[in-house]
């Protein structure tokens, strides 16, 4: 089974939020996760809920400020492995092109 979430986690601050995502990305490495980071948040996949919850937390906690603000979508698909990058090869397969665009 492969749970895949999309995370963002950020300060409640005025100025740059950098080095605080930088914080929280950096946390997730202590956890047996794969994960992308984007403009819009970071996208995590663990071989069980158990292990992405765990990662979420420490990512949340690594945060310094006084408000943190976090939004976690999972996408708990239990009766197949589907990963992140299956799910994006079947949109492009469909586009019959890479789900990008140029402009």
């Amino acid at each position: 089974m492969t749970v895949i979430a999309m995370l963002s986690v950020a300060p409640v601050i005025e100025d740059s939020m950098a080095s605080e995502v930088a914080n929280a990305v950096a946390a997730l490495e202590a956890h047996d996760v794969r994960y992308e980071t984007n403009p819009m948040g970071t996208v995590i996949e663990a071989d069980d809920i158990d292990t992405l919850l765990a990662a979420v937390a420490d990512a949340h906690k690594a945060v310094e400020a006084d408000r943190v603000s976090t939004f976690l979508k999972v996408d708990d698909k239990r009766t197949s492995d589907q990963s992140a990058a299956n799910k994006v090869e079947a949109v492009e397969d469909v586009l019959g092109r890479t789900a990008k665009g140029d402009r």
